[in-house]
């Protein structure tokens, strides 16, 4: 079969706004600069099938490399296989993002008032918050010996505020030694993916700093909790977002009991006393005041954007208003 350039491109174009394969990086995906080449000839194995649907891969060739867009996502061992792997590997980031973060505390705080708990407050307090998230004794000794290595500065604490597809906002905490380093990274980030840079204070006015305590929904009985933690003191509760096509999802899902500082101790020891699991927050979250709802695609491009933002090594947390 001969296709036209001209024909292949269009329809290289549609599959990269429309496919629910891959998307690819926004201002380098559907730019003319790119030739679409189908793979020669059309041959039996070039076609899989997964529920009586067929997907034809097509190549995109660049100057740089060859990737590929599925007209329909690929299985990986299932579906439930695939959601529960991309799951397992969000829990391994957000723990090593809590033992990167508290690792980097305990430098700032030796640097400051020196290794000994006992003369510094602030590491005191930190190893009884290391005990509370239950983070193995050798990150605290692994960074006080670290805190005095010759060439070792402190810590400095940056947000940086984002605008992401469909006016999205998204803030990004940093802890870095090196700001001119965390700074460029997360702008060539941000710019490979599609978003911008936001002027200071243009976004983060849409959040709210609260203490969190987060409960697994398998773990209790939503109206027990609200009775429980509202009586308590809790400011709110957040229930999750539900999936009807998610059945899996159940145990990964978490109310978020929300507090103020002061009252967070109140709020931890009630849910022990009745029996509820809970994982405290690592300090605190930011909460958004109002939610921004995007369609599919904006929603994708923006969880992409958001992944690899968390993938920086100087990056502690990022925070989004976009609606799940």
């Amino acid at each position: 079969m001969v296709y036209s350039s001209s024909s292949v491109r269009a329809f290289g174009s549609l599959l990269c706004r429309f496919s629910n394969g891959v998307y690819l990086k926004p201002h380098h995906s559907c730019t003319l600069k790119y030739a679409l080449l189908l793979s020669g000839k059309i041959s039996s194995s070039s076609w899989y099938s997964s529920s009586d649907k067929r997907v034809l891969p097509l190549e995109l060739q660049s100057s740089n490399s060859v990737r590929k867009i599925w007209t329909f996502s690929p299985l990986c061992m299932g579906r439930r296989s695939c959601k529960i792997a991309g799951r397992k590997t969000a829990q391994d980031l957000k723990k090593a993002k809590l033992y990167s973060k508290i690792g980097k505390e305990i430098v700032s705080a030796v640097k400051k008032g020196g290794p000994s708990p006992i003369s510094n407050t602030a590491l005191a307090a930190l190893i009884e918050k290391v005990k509370e998230l239950d983070i193995p004794k050798d990150i605290v000794e692994r960074n006080i010996k670290r805190a005095s290595e010759k060439g070792q500065e402190a810590f400095i604490e940056k947000i940086y505020e984002v605008y992401g597809y469909g006016g999205v906002g998204i803030i990004i905490e940093v802890l870095t030694d090196k700001v001119n380093r965390s700074v460029a990274a997360v702008r060539e980030v941000v710019k490979d993916y599609g978003g911008k840079m936001a002027d200071p204070g243009s976004i983060i006015f849409k959040f709210r700093r609260a203490r969190v305590a987060n409960v697994k929904v398998t773990d209790v009985d939503r109206d027990q909790l609200l009775t429980i933690a509202l009586d308590a003191g809790a400011e709110d509760i957040i229930e999750p977002s539900m999936d009807e096509y998610d059945t899996e999802a159940d145990s990964e899902r978490v109310y978020k009991v929300v507090s103020s500082a002061e009252n967070y101790p109140v709020i931890l020891s009630k849910l022990q006393e009745e029996g509820i699991k809970f994982k405290p927050d690592n300090g605190s979250e930011l909460l958004p005041t109002t939610s921004i709802e995007v369609d599919d695609e904006a929603m994708e491009l923006n969880k992409e954007l958001m992944s690899k933002l968390l993938e920086l090594d100087d990056v502690d947390a990022v925070y989004t208003d976009q609606k799940y």
